[in-house]
């Protein structure tokens, strides 16, 4: 089976960049995108075989996800059930059947920190959300989750401390997350591989000197990483500031 996740930096825009080219060369079994920057009905998507879910943020032209599926799962639900997160378009959960596929795009906390004490609410609150699914069976989660965990996993660690996205705080909560029964498949695979980035700042020529993050996932319950075939960031795919991220996995 394999699955894409994709920070598309709005989607509008990355048709304009080949986006459904490379959907349609992939050949997925589950695609799901973060940042998708709409609102219903500003763009109708061709995709043939594929059912199709979004969840939109209320804002215009802010956040959004959407999950394009061959199999037509047994339910959806668009966020967690918590007011004051599910404004936003952050996160919808399909159920499989046999498993769980979560997409996220967890929230950024910003210039000057001004958002990481949401950021460690919603943190807590979807790692209680996503425990509490994997009670039932087992949970993929994939997505933007704006957080370096460890110093392999960015380019300058030391001039990045302390800020967006490396934290000691968001770190941590990654780390709980992990602690909590979940796998990631990238470091799973590739325990030591260095360089390895998802997200390049458009500024100073980032991505051509490769000084980037990895910040864009695959997550999966412990008692199916052992299932994992691979893990996969596609770094010749350009059309946004993140690049597409796969997990190739025998359910």
């Amino acid at each position: 089976m394999k699955l894409i996740s994709w920070n598309v930096n709005g989607i509008r825009a990355c048709m304009g960049k080949g986006f459904q080219d490379f959907f349609s060369s992939i050949d997925a079994d589950i695609f799901a995108i973060q940042e998708s920057k709409m609102q219903e009905g500003q763009l109708k998507l061709e995709l043939p075989d594929y059912k199709q879910y979004w969840n939109f943020a209320v804002r215009k032209g802010y956040s959004g996800t959407a999950v394009f599926t061959r199999q037509e799962p047994e339910n959806v639900e668009y966020g967690m059930g918590i007011e004051k997160h599910d404004s936003e378009g952050r996160l919808i959960t399909l159920d499989m059947g046999s498993y769980y596929f979560i997409t996220v795009y967890v929230p950024n906390s910003q210039n000057e920190l001004k958002r990481l004490d949401y950021r460690m609410e919603w943190e807590d609150d979807f790692r209680q959300f996503v425990s509490d699914r994997a009670k039932d069976k087992p949970v993929i989660i994939c997505g933007d989750m704006n957080v370096a965990h460890k110093e392999i996993d960015i380019k300058n660690p030391s001039s990045n401390h302390k800020n967006p996205g490396f934290t000691d705080e968001e770190r941590e909560k990654m780390s709980l997350l992990l602690d909590a029964g979940f796998t990631d498949s990238f470091r799973y695979k590739y325990p030591d591989q260095k360089d390895a980035y998802s997200w390049w700042s458009y500024r100073f020529n980032s991505r051509a000197r490769n000084a980037g993050w990895r910040i864009d996932y695959f997550i999966v319950s412990d008692d199916i990483k052992e299932k994992i075939d691979d893990a996969k960031i596609l770094t010749d795919i350009y059309g946004s500031d993140h690049c597409p991220v796969e997990l190739d996995i025998n359910l």
